[in-house]
């Protein structure tokens, strides 16, 4: 039932494991899970992510930086690893001069420390959706996910962003609704491998 390396899971059962604790409410887990993990599965994405997570959560910011400047992410993971990213500069900065960014200091560190290519496609990032625009854009969401033409420059203007920005948002937002719908899926198999191990392994 084990791999050669002596550990049980393939690597996608390790990514399904690892978004699971990273989408709890305590990822305390996953500093117990990560290092036990085979060298294999070290590039899988989702355990990319957990690493980038501890290393963001313990500070260890040059880790992070290297995690995410040396591995390519998939679009649907941009968001979460483009706010990694900022707010690791951000609270860099803040510690150095002793207070918090204002809303120019946070554009400075920006500008000063660009995303890299592996966590963002070239497309303009906004850093200031209003939350009248989000709740917009999603209530858009849930009645059409796919606006024509025009409907999305009627929402670039109720929500003051460009067409552009808009038509990226739903794009964004759909490729995450597929990956999590094909996540749940896949630990849904999961759950029912690990049962058969449960019970062929201690019931009998």
């Amino acid at each position: 039932m084990k791999a050669n390396d002596g550990f049980i899971f393939n690597d996608e059962q390790i990514a399904c494991l690892c978004e699971v604790l990273l989408r709890s409410s305590d990822i305390s887990p996953l500093y117990k899970l990560v290092p036990t993990l085979p060298e294999r599965a070290m590039k899988v994405e989702s355990v990319l992510k957990a690493r980038a997570y501890l290393a963001f959560h313990s500070g260890s910011f040059k880790d992070l930086y290297k995690i995410l400047e040396e591995n390519q992410f998939t679009p649907s993971s941009h968001p979460s690893m483009q706010s990694l990213w900022t707010t690791a500069h951000y609270l860099e900065a803040e510690r150095m001069r002793g207070r918090q960014l204002g809303a120019v200091g946070k554009y400075r560190i920006r500008r000063k420390y660009p995303l890299p290519r592996t966590i963002w496609d070239g497309e303009e990032t906004s850093y200031c959706f209003k939350d009248r625009s989000r709740i917009l854009l999603r209530d858009w969401y849930a009645k059409n996910q796919y606006p024509n033409p025009k409907e999305k420059r009627d929402l670039a203007k109720q929500t003051g962003l460009s067409s552009t920005q808009v038509s990226n948002w739903f794009k964004n937002r759909r490729q995450r609704d597929r990956t999590a719908a094909d996540l749940g899926m896949f630990c849904l198999e999961f759950v029912c491998f690990v049962l058969r191990l449960y019970i062929f392994y201690v019931l009998y």
